[in-house]
């Protein structure tokens, strides 16, 4: 029987719609949670509880056909310390499972590694973050990919916006939510003017299932929709399609320094990924 796919992180925002697609492309599956977590995931799926991030699991990595590795603390809060203080956690785990012989890797990154840009991103734009969650990331993937690259297929999933199943994140989609069930009837907004690739969530679940079955498909591989569109324009769209009784309060936050006016992702490559994976 092949060994399954281990899922660090199927517990959170993302993890719950990887595992589906995984298992939906025939793979056996693991996914790893947090002890108590009390997380909903597809019956298909075996479910180990354990701290992903801890010695006992580095030292004693269950017999796996690859990893997809998602798990990572305060995602949504860019700047927490957490960041840069787990990095070392994460280098643990995903070397050791290399050194056990885990052929297939794949670890989640972030459009926040790359920092300030204007235009598309591809495998080759240079990186310099601007927050401590794209620091890190940074520090993690460029650690890995002279670690473990040479004797494991590594590839570096970059994803970029997430949205969809908005009640389990805590996005700016997450919050207007909050904020129409509270009754409140306007939102404190930026200027919205910058532009963004915004990938719903279960598609990036499909991208990444498509990904690990790609072994050949190595380094960074963005994981996107290729299309800017401006954050005013998702938002508002995102209150019509609801039909939330709220409007955007423009200008009332300032914009972050490290967004640039339009950013994007080169998306060639995952749809390649996708349409092959697709056929086969």
């Amino acid at each position: 029987m092949t060994a399954p796919v281990l899922v660090t992180g199927a517990g959170g925002y993302l993890g719950p719609h990887v595992v589906e697609s995984l298992l939906d492309r025939g793979h056996s599956v693991t996914a790893v949670v947090r002890p108590g977590s009390g997380a909903t995931l597809d019956p298909r799926a075996d479910v180990l509880e354990i701290d992903v991030l801890s010695e006992e699991f580095a030292t004693d990595i269950p017999a796996a056909s690859g990893i997809v590795h998602l798990a990572w603390q305060d995602g949504f809060a860019h700047n927490s310390p957490a960041h840069m203080m787990n990095v070392s956690a994460h280098f643990r785990l995903l070397t050791a499972a290399a050194a056990a012989g885990v052929p297939r890797i794949v670890a989640l990154g972030t459009m926040h590694e790359v920092g300030y840009w204007e235009g598309a991103i591809d495998a080759a734009t240079p990186t310099a973050p601007m927050s401590q969650y794209g620091i890190a990331k940074d520090a993690l993937r460029k650690s890995l990919a002279q670690a473990i690259s040479a004797t494991t297929s590594f590839t570096w999933a970059r994803c970029f916006y997430i949205f969809g199943d908005d009640r389990r994140n805590n996005s700016i989609f997450a919050r207007v939510l909050d904020a129409a069930d509270a009754g409140k009837r306007t939102f404190p907004f930026t200027t919205g003017t910058n532009k963004f690739d915004f990938i719903e969530v279960s598609e990036l679940g499909v991208q990444i299932a498509a990904l690990f079955g790609a072994p050949d498909a190595t380094g960074i591989v963005n994981c996107c929709t290729g299309v800017p569109v401006s954050l005013a324009d998702k938002v508002e769209e995102f209150i019509a399609q609801r039909g939330l009784d709220i409007s955007l309060e423009y200008g009332a936050f300032p914009d972050r320094p490290y967004d640039s006016p339009a950013i994007w992702g080169d998306a060639e490559r995952i749809n390649e990924i996708v349409s092959r994976a697709s056929t086969s």
